[in-house]
């Protein structure tokens, strides 16, 4: 016999559409609206946003979206919408508000929030009172925001704008780049879903080779393992939403059940990476054993101006670069001459492949010798050029 806070749970949650917020990195908008929509579930309503995409759906779809997304970068759900124009309604909202169907018992989100043109702007006084409410529902027993029993805290967003009000909960925990796979951090690394939309929008389908010649962490390689053998990129990790009430852990058993149906077995050794530091390329290799990707990443230590694509395929394919760039690595000149010789090379031992480059700094676009499109994204505050295109 159900209890009385799982009826409210499937009256008011797993019951009922909710609308989601899928966040995305500036510039992949429109990539992560694709994937959206080419998700085998029934979510609906997919619309472009400031900031990311909204859409409809049942509580369980998000556990899909987090699984297969590779360019979002969280998932919040819409919990609460409503007018606040001083501290005392707002306490007010908050007491009334069923927390119990949200947060597990006891416990205190982390709390991020924005305010804009409302009477309400002070981000700490806005904070205090919202985690007063929520610890006047509890008995006031002095909540955590960990509990020892959940994977991580709960994190929720709190966005005021006209004096309105937004409360959204967050689906996924951990930014979704975090695969759970990587530990390794490279000189220039680039997030997971960064990689996963150059690969998307270069047309990689893990059909061709692939080389990843400064490969450092291993980004670029993991990605195009994970992407070539179908494995979903959440498919190594935990989410937030695995600790909500309304977790539906049958649910989530279907969801990996049918996941793991489409993940292929291994192959041929379809992606090379290498790099000169050799501390990356041990790790790296560490990393595809310990994940069963050893047999689809072949690891070396060299460096790319030393060796030729026809050393390791016969076929032409895909070959990734994110160079060091000034900002980051050395002085602008420096990179700028880097720069020009990857070109050189590549031009040179590349011809007729697939070309993605992650480039930094002005006019890089300009320099390149052979047809290719632009696609400007931001990256740790940094302003950085994706540039795919074959080499011709």
């Amino acid at each position: 016999m159900k209890s009385s806070i799982e009826k409210r749970i499937k009256r008011h949650i797993t019951g009922q559409e909710q609308t989601f917020f899928t966040v995305v990195s500036p510039g992949l908008e429109k990539i992560c609206e694709q994937e959206l929509k080419a998700l085998e579930t029934d979510i609906r309503d997919i619309s472009l946003k400031k900031g990311g995409i909204e859409f409809k759906g049942r509580v369980h779809h998000s556990y899909h979206a987090n699984l297969h997304l590779r360019t979002a970068s969280r998932i919040l759900m819409r919990i609460a919408e409503f007018k606040v124009t001083n501290f005392r309604q707002l306490l007010k909202k908050i007491e009334d508000f069923p927390w119990e169907l949200y947060l597990q018992n006891g416990h205190l989100p982390m709390l991020n929030t924005t305010s804009k043109r409302s009477r309400l702007f002070h981000k700490e006084a806005i904070n205090e009172t919202i985690l007063s409410g929520i610890g006047e529902i509890w008995g006031n027993r002095l909540p955590d925001t960990f509990s020892p029993d959940s994977r991580m805290p709960q994190q929720l967003f709190v966005r005021l704008v006209d004096d309105i009000l937004t409360l959204s909960i967050d689906s996924s925990g951990d930014l979704l780049y975090k695969r759970g796979i990587k530990t390794l951090k490279g000189k220039a690394p680039i997030r997971e879903t960064i990689a996963a939309a150059a690969l998307k929008i270069a047309g990689y389908d893990g059909s061709l080779p692939l080389i990843d010649p400064m490969c450092g962490a291993g980004t670029f390689s993991i990605e195009s393992a994970m992407i070539k053998k179908s494995i979903p990129p959440g498919w190594f990790r935990d989410f937030a939403f695995m600790d909500w009430p309304s977790f539906q852990p049958g649910r989530w058993a279907h969801e990996k059940r049918e996941a793991e149906k489409r993940i292929q077995p291994t192959g041929n050794p379809f992606i090379f990476a290498s790099d000169k530091d050799e501390t990356a390329c041990l790790q790296l290799s560490g990393t595809c054993q310990t994940f069963d990707l050893s047999q689809d990443i072949q690891v070396s230590c060299k460096d790319f101006f030393s060796f030729t694509p026809s050393r390791l395929t016969g076929q032409k394919g895909f070959v990734t670069i994110n160079p060091p760039y000034g900002i980051r690595i050395g002085t602008e000149k420096e990179s700028d001459e880097i720069f020009d010789s990857i070109l050189q090379k590549l031009v040179r031992d590349y011809k007729g492949w697939k070309v993605i480059i992650i480039a930094a700094g002005v006019n890089k676009d300009k320099k390149i010798p052979f047809p290719s499109s632009r696609h400007p994204f931001l990256h740790g505050g940094l302003n950085l050029l994706l540039i795919t295109g074959r080499i011709a």
